[in-house]
């Protein structure tokens, strides 16, 4: 017994002298292993040390200086030119030819008068309905209206038309906000209502690649974008002569409102400024409709309006609108729905004047 209990006490001796002597002793690394691949790690996963470094908390984070390089300030002390805008939208400045550009002497047109209209008195005027209509110059009947050459009277496209006629003082533009003709606008107010009158500032670079200075300049509108025209018109018959007559009272061009992003929002046409149409009638009579057909056989835009070779889609009417409501706010979710309801308007006042008539 005594033998047993010497070796246990033994060899608990020599347990305990080996667990102090594996917790004092330093261990060593662990050997890296020599093939990447085999064990599926990047060559990243290797660190040269395992040793942290000591942080300096006295040097700035590089993270708070990313924020201030991104910063472009403009440099104050170099100078700033502001370059005036030339009509912002359209170049007014119209170069004449020094010679007859042209096969044929060119003056019936800059003679050319419109036509007085008929008197219509009011007693005798026994119908009468307002019809406010769309044109969209993408179609292939409006497509004149996008003619962008330039001629001795300037670009020829029908914004730029109005647009000339109101900086030269011809024609007075009148405020959007209403279709009324109350409140008339400036040229320059007319311009800047296409989104023209928004000021950038450009760096001037020389040949090194050093800003030398800045250039402050109006933000320019492709008159390309502006593809629709909205008319205010009245349909009246005349019990005197028994003929149903059509009176175009104003011109609008029409736009989108335009997002800080540049997109432009879905459902949000509105009419920038209105034109009283009789005061356009003489401007609109010297000033020719291009004819991709026969260049010889060009009508007016005067004389376009009267003759209603364009194509439209009405918007809104007076014919059972008692809430004075666009068809987009009666069929706001259904443009088939509004399609419809303006044929059925222009079926109403068909049929007023054949229904007069009896066979």
């Amino acid at each position: 017994m005594r033998c047993k209990a010497y070796k246990l006490v033994v060899f608990a001796t020599l347990l305990m002298a080996l667990v102090d002597t594996s917790y004092g002793q330093v261990r060593k690394p662990t050997r890296r292993p020599a093939n990447n691949q085999q064990n599926n790690l990047p060559k990243s996963a290797y660190a040269t040390d395992t040793a942290q470094k000591p942080v300096n908390n006295n040097q700035p984070s590089t993270y708070s200086n990313i924020g201030n390089a991104n910063k472009a300030a403009i440099d104050t002390t170099l100078p700033i030119e502001v370059i005036k805008a030339n009509g912002g939208l359209l170049d007014t400045t119209s170069r004449v030819s020094l010679r007859n550009d042209a096969g044929v002497d060119q003056s019936l047109i800059r003679d050319k008068a419109p036509l007085p209209y008929e008197p219509i008195r009011e007693d005798d005027a026994v119908f009468r309905v307002r019809v406010w209509r769309m044109i969209d110059t993408r179609e292939k009947m409006n497509l004149p209206f996008m003619y962008a050459a330039d001629e001795d009277n300037g670009n020829q496209r029908f914004i730029s038309i109005l647009l000339r006629a109101i900086n030269n003082g011809e024609l007075t533009a009148f405020s959007g906000d209403d279709d009324r003709f109350t409140t008339p606008i400036t040229p320059q107010q007319a311009v800047n209502a296409f989104g023209g009158g928004v000021m950038d500032t450009v760096p001037r670079i020389d040949s090194e690649g050093n800003i030398i200075g800045y250039q402050v300049r109006a933000r320019e509108v492709n008159p390309d974008s502006i593809n629709k025209f909205e008319l205010k018109e009245e349909w009246i018959f005349d019990k005197e002569t028994s003929r149903l007559y059509v009176r175009i009272l104003g011109i609008a061009p029409v736009m989108p409102y335009m997002l800080s992003t540049g997109a432009t929002m879905a459902g949000s046409d509105r009419p920038l400024w209105w034109v009283y149409y009789p005061d356009a009638r003489p401007i609109l009579s010297k000033t020719e409709v291009y004819n991709p057909k026969n260049f010889a056989g060009r009508m007016s835009w005067e004389d376009l309006f009267e003759s209603r070779m364009f194509n439209s889609y009405i918007v809104k009417s007076t014919v059972d609108n008692p809430f004075d409501l666009p068809l987009s706010a009666v069929y706001p979710n259904n443009t088939l729905f509004r399609l419809l309801e303006g044929e059925r308007i222009k079926d109403k006042i068909f049929n007023y004047e054949q229904a007069l008539w009896s066979y």
